[in-house]
């Protein structure tokens, strides 16, 4: 299957829009290898968790140590299974009001909207306000977009777009989620 592709319009030191979807592990994790090489190189970044919880995960304890890291939760926790989503909707209205307002700031180099996919998903969110603000953003901040089932319009306008697809996963065979690994 062919993809969109962006149309060429980015020039050298323009931002990318990258996109991890696909129903496989590790979209998250993509998107902090390349958090961890912006700040590596001295960028500042900003990552804005959407729908997941407040919960300690490994990553954000460890993003709490580093000063040019800016973290957000923008959720209660995964709506999947909820019949009345409307505090998870007003949640997610908000965290993208917030991410608007990061984009718009132009005072970071890399902004990830994890688990961004999903607002349009359950109604939280139009997918255009979410292009909209990409195509408006300054044109050198960089954007990583995760979770699964990428619309269409997203994938338009992203540079790079990877589908992680599990081939094998210890969950399918009743192993729990492991501290350091999952969480």
């Amino acid at each position: 299957m062919a993809l969109p592709d962006c149309g060429g319009r980015r020039l050298k030191g323009e931002g990318r829009v990258i996109v991890y979807t696909g129903n496989g592990k590790g979209k998250t994790t993509a998107a902090l290898g390349t958090v961890f090489r912006a700040l590596g190189h001295g960028q500042r970044v900003c990552m804005l968790q959407f729908l997941k919880g407040k919960g300690e995960y490994g990553e954000r304890v460890f993003g709490r140590t580093i000063e040019s890291l800016e973290w957000h939760i923008c959720g209660k926790g995964f709506v999947f299974n909820k019949e009345d989503r409307s505090a998870d909707r007003e949640i997610a209205r908000k965290g993208f009001e917030l991410a608007r307002e990061k984009v718009m700031s132009n005072t970071f180099d890399l902004i990830v909207f994890d688990e961004i996919t999903y607002l349009p998903q359950y109604g939280f969110l139009e997918v255009e306000k979410i292009v909209e603000l990409i195509n408006t953003r300054p044109s050198r901040l960089n954007i990583i977009l995760t979770g699964r089932n990428a619309d269409a319009a997203i994938i338009g306008i992203a540079d790079t777009v990877t589908v992680m697809e599990p081939e094998k996963h210890a969950f399918d065979m009743g192993i729990k989620a492991q501290k350091g690994i999952e969480f």
